[in-house]
């Protein structure tokens, strides 16, 4: 089987999310929310409106079709008028809750339905780094798949049905790969980031080989030759498209496979450092250091969990099922 670094990423980042769902809404409306970590994936199903994001002139039309990629955890608020003033989501008493959707005024003219992700796993930074504040995603077939996985999301979450949290869990990764995949697409050639190189055939496949063998002794003639250019062409598009050298991405990846082995528990330094292509304890721990800021053993102490973090799809269940303990409104 081939390789595919965007998965080998996200697995890497263990994404996950707190909750799926969305809002059916009519009249005039200006929805406030606050600041978030990892992703947040809104699909627009019918109607339009604003989203305006904290610390951006403009706000973005989103219009039937569209999709918008929120990744760096910014206060923003959806709105039928800029002129409105934003109230706080938490706090809007005219909404009414079935499962995971919020009703207002009795819906009929605005469904936007929504997706907030997180990551279990370090160094999200790797995947979200290179993504401007909004990613507007406009329709097309990839929107078309992603606006079904968040349909079948909120179906979840309002009728529960036997299974119900393994379809969730597996609708999550669906809905996530399928923003990326429509924001990779339009992204290609105006953004810098490792996720851009995958657009490009030539770069993917060394990327794609680094991904294969990250303990291989790769050198850069050899990347070069992976991806069918001469040494300084290849150089020089990969840095122009991915913000850093071959070696450097070829360093960074290795020591991210690190970190998340020395995370784990199960294998001790020597053995990760031979696996990854370094012939002494010294010259890994160096690299290691460099990159993640501390060395390997200080690493393992201070970044293996106590615990595993409670999945989401049950919580979102448990919700939708009647299960919520009242003490919250859980929102995409």
């Amino acid at each position: 089987m081939s390789v595919d670094p965007l998965s080998d990423v996200l697995a890497l980042l263990k994404p996950h999310t707190y909750i799926a769902g969305g809002f059916d809404l009519a009249g005039r409306w200006s929805l406030g929310f606050e600041p978030h970590t990892g992703i947040k994936c809104y699909a627009l199903v019918s109607g339009s409106c604003w989203l305006a994001l904290e610390g951006l002139a403009e706000a973005v039309r989103l219009e039937a079709g569209d999709c918008a990629l929120l990744p760096n955890g910014r206060r923003f608020h959806l709105t039928t008028d800029l002129a409105l003033p934003p109230v706080p989501f938490e706090t809007m008493e005219r909404l009414e809750w079935r499962g995971g959707m919020a009703t207002l005024d009795g819906g009929g003219e605005t469904l936007v339905l929504g997706g907030h992700f997180a990551f279990a796993g370090a160094h999200a930074d790797v995947l979200l780094g290179a993504m401007p504040p909004i990613a507007h995603l406009r329709g097309d077939e990839e929107s078309t798949n992603l606006r079904w996985a968040l349909e079948r999301m909120r179906r979840e979450l309002v009728e529960p049905q036997p299974g119900g949290v393994l379809v969730a869990q597996h609708l999550a990764h669906l809905m996530l790969v399928q923003a990326l995949r429509l924001y990779l697409k339009g992204g290609a050639g105006r953004h810098v980031g490792w996720i851009f190189a995958l657009a490009d055939p030539q770069l993917s496949a060394a990327i794609g080989a680094i991904h294969a063998e990250p303990g291989f002794r790769w050198t850069l003639s050899a990347l070069a030759g992976k991806a069918a250019m001469s040494r300084s062409s290849f150089a020089r598009a990969f840095s122009t498209t991915v913000g850093v050298s071959p070696i450097e991405y070829l360093t960074r990846w290795r020591m991210l496979l690190a970190g998340a082995r020395l995370t784990e528990g199960h294998e001790s330094v020597p053995t990760i450092a031979q696996s990854l292509g370094y012939g002494s304890d010294a010259a890994f721990s160096t690299a290691f250091k460099r990159t993640m800021g501390c060395a390997p053993r200080a690493y393992a102490r201070f970044r293996r969990p106590t615990s595993s973090p409670h999945p989401w799809a049950t919580t979102a269940v448990a919700r939708a099922a009647g299960h919520s303990d009242g003490r919250e409104r859980p929102h995409p």
